[in-house]
């Protein structure tokens, strides 16, 4: 077959569908193009999810009709002054957007630059170009967009339905608000409520009406800076975590990215606090030298390549950890309102179709049942004095004043309530316990090495020949921890000694459960990383067990130390540690507010 030139026309459809996606990729170089006009405020409106109609409208500085000419041409931009592609200070640049929307779909662009005395129009059908003619605008440009796809029909056949497609233009709009909280938003369409985003007094104020204001209330400040890099934004809390990734919004150079780079940096930085099947939700703004980054690596413009990309990446890391180690014995509020949302009120007859309000001995099961909580309650406080049970436990004022408070009593051998000046706290005491000696391993193995305890026996477990060769082939690093393993010949192992702060541990569980998570250790996994694995299996088995009955004064202790351990906020497995009622909460429970 010969070799031929491609029509001016099928060229453009080609590189349109690099740009032209689907409809949220117009919406996004629409919005980027407002954006860097100068605009104050864009409104969005889509139809059919952007399939039959989107339109937006920006109060920026508008073109002249020789500008809007050249517009819709391919590679005519005004936003690159010279020939240094690396040098870009706009979202936009490459003069491909207006062209590849045109010849897709029917392309009208009206108006208007202070320098003219109305505004202009234009149209693009397919691809053909109409005469620039005379219109009505105030100031700014609105552009619509009918008909997406409708010049490349094959390309509708993967478009999603209409409320996927405008869930996607949301998200894009999301991600654009983010970035420049001084300008206002509106979002519409029959697809959605509208919803308006005004001006932001500051960054953290537009992210919570974005994100949400369980973000707000439990984002914390990020700012670092290191040879030139600048990263400002704010993370949220390990306890404030997701199932996906979608509360992660990255920004470089006000640009909003998806880089591997930045990704596998929050990632690596929260991997202490979070399982891997959860994810935290931040919005970080990473910020350098035009020259240091490229963003012209995808006609799309969402991902970048770093000239120092460990430059970055350490940065990244260093400054959440610092961040988070910070704030690290906070939980998320979000514990008390979902504490407070699994009460109901009390309605309805209970099971068995007994109601106590209705019964006649309600007044004498009050004094019962109260007495027979206050002993319930106490029973956790037996010393061994006979009468301890019928003993109430006064808190001492000062333990009250502490942020965790006074211990109380502790309900189902597992949770330990304690009374603080303006409320309570619910602590898991085997979650709060595994996280203070997860703590103090990773101390201790930055310090003098982990004590060890020789076994008077050395505990033989057997186990399948796969797990046993692991663990041999990794005694090194568990030696590091204390737990001294060696072969017993096939599918055993010996354990020799164990991590002396221990105490009393189950040898066999521990290492039955090291081998089970070894099976899923990737062997490119760095070094650190698997030994936090080990000392996380560790801290699980060396904790106070659910179960176990403590005294005040070993719930007190629990508690003081959680205030100084640093990360007390979590367990090892990212779930809160505690949580916190204010007395207020509890009054709006029984109507008292």
């Amino acid at each position: 077959m010969p070799v031929r030139q491609l029509s001016e026309g099928v060229v453009n459809r080609i590189a349109a569908g690099e740009v032209v996606e689907r409809p949220a990729s117009v919406v996004k170089e629409l919005v980027e193009n407002a954006l860097d006009a100068g605009a104050g405020r864009i409104d969005v409106l889509t139809d059919g999810g952007g399939r039959r109609l989107i339109r937006i409208t920006d109060d920026g500085e508008g073109m002249t009709r020789e500008d809007l000419n050249l517009a819709v041409e391919r590679h005519a931009t005004s936003k690159l002054s010279g020939e240094d592609l690396l040098d870009i200070r706009t979202l936009g640049f490459r003069g491909e957007a207006l062209p590849s929307i045109g010849a897709v779909s029917r392309l009208t662009i009206t108006t208007r630059h202070a320098s003219e005395p109305h505004a202009w129009t234009l149209t693009v059908d397919a691809g053909v170009k109409s005469e620039i003619k005379p219109a009505a605008l105030t100031s700014g440009t609105m552009v619509e967009v009918r008909d997406l796809f409708y010049a490349t029909p094959a390309r509708l056949k993967f478009l999603k339905t209409d409320r996927s497609e405008a869930e996607a233009v949301r998200e894009v709009v999301r991600r654009l608000a983010m970035s420049r909280p001084d300008v206002a938003f509106t979002l519409a369409g029959e697809e959605r409520a509208p919803v308006t985003w005004g001006p932001a007094a500051d960054e953290l104020t537009r992210l919570g009406d974005v994100m949400g204001a369980d973000f707000r209330a439990n984002a914390i400040a990020v700012d670092a800076e290191r040879e030139g890099v600048h990263l400002s934004g704010f993370a949220g809390l390990p306890t404030l975590s997701r199932a996906n990734s979608l509360g992660q919004f990255l920004f470089v150079n006000g640009r909003p990215v998806r880089d591997k780079v930045l990704v596998g940096a929050v990632r690596a930085a929260y991997a202490d606090y979070l399982p891997r099947d959860r994810h935290p939700l931040l919005a970080l703004f990473v910020t350098l030298d035009a020259h240091e980054v490229d963003v012209n690596v995808h006609p799309a413009k969402t991902e970048v390549r770093f000239r120092d990309g460990a430059l970055v990446r350490g940065l990244i890391v260093r400054a959440l950890k610092d961040a988070l180690a910070r704030d690290a014995q906070r939980a998320a509020t979000t514990g008390g309102g979902a504490t407070i949302a699994t009460f109901r009120p009390a309605t309805a007859p209970l099971r068995g179709g007994y109601d106590w309000r209705r019964s006649p001995a309600r007044p004498s099961m009050i004094g019962a049942t109260a007495l027979g909580f206050a002993e319930a309650a106490q029973a956790a406080f037996d010393v061994g004095a006979p009468s301890a049970a019928l003993t109430e436990a006064q808190p001492a004022p000062e333990l009250i004043d502490h942020p965790l408070g006074a211990a109380r009593a502790q309900i189902h051998e597992n949770y330990i309530v304690a009374q603080t000046r303006d409320g309570l706290v619910i602590v898991d005491q085997h979650a709060a316990h595994e996280r203070i000696v997860y703590e103090r391993l990773k101390s201790a193995l930055d310090a003098t090495g982990v004590a060890r305890q020789i076994l008077l026996i050395p505990e033989i477990v057997e186990l399948d020949e796969g797990d046993a060769a692991r663990l041999v082939a990794r005694a090194d690093e568990l030696a590091r921890f204390g737990l001294a393993v060696e072969s017993f010949g096939p599918g055993a192992v010996a354990v020799r000694e164990t991590p002396s702060m221990l105490g009393q541990v189950d040898a066999r569980g521990l290492v039955t459960d090291l081998a089970e998570h070894m099976t899923e250790w990737d062997d490119s996994l760095p070094l650190e990383r698997r030994l936090l694995h080990v000392a996380a299996t560790m801290a699980c088995h060396g904790s106070v067990r659910s179960g176990r009955r403590l005294k005040p004064d070993e719930m007190n202790a629990l508690l003081r130390e959680m205030e100084v351990v640093p990360n007390s906020g979590q367990c090892n497995h990212g779930r809160p540690t505690y949580v916190e009622l204010k007395l207020s909460d509890i009054e709006r429970l029984f109507g008292r507010r």
